[in-house]
């Protein structure tokens, strides 16, 4: 008796799945780095603590969304950090031009002092920019 529920439920199961649709009838999007323009970190680390770093984000228009940060360690404590938006491909963007404050959490594993590199855009020749801040670990 016990193998004929087993047996219904995964029939249950398959039609559930196959009743369901994966048509893409939502938006068309891809991903972009976005402009830092601030970011808030302590004026110390503690070695194994979890920080919140705060980081202002430039949001540009309706069409762009703050997806996350793309952290990539470039030395043992230096860290490049890239806000990555999802844009959305629609004519109708209206113009925000607007700050928005996200966040990470950061986990302290070295005693050497930390140097965060936040992306800012690109200079006049397509130069990567970065606010560069240094946190030392006590």
């Amino acid at each position: 008796m016990k193998r004929l529920y087993q047996f219904s439920f995964v029939i249950a199961l398959s039609f559930l799945i196959g009743a369901c649709s994966l048509d893409d009838d939502g938006e068309n999007f891809h991903y972009e780095a976005l402009q830092i323009v601030s970011a808030e970190l302590p004026e110390s680390f503690t070695m194994h603590q979890v920080y919140t770093i705060r980081v202002n984000v430039m949001r540009p228009d309706d069409c762009t969304l703050v997806e996350g940060f793309d952290i990539t360690r470039a030395e043992t404590t230096t860290r490049n950090v890239v806000a990555v938006g999802a844009i959305l491909e629609r004519e109708d963007c209206k113009t925000l031009n607007q700050e928005v404050q996200e966040t990470f959490q950061f986990e302290v594993l070295y005693s050497e002092p930390y140097l965060f590199r936040f992306y800012t855009g690109d200079d006049a020749n397509g130069d990567a920019q970065f606010l560069e801040i240094e946190v030392p670990v006590n």
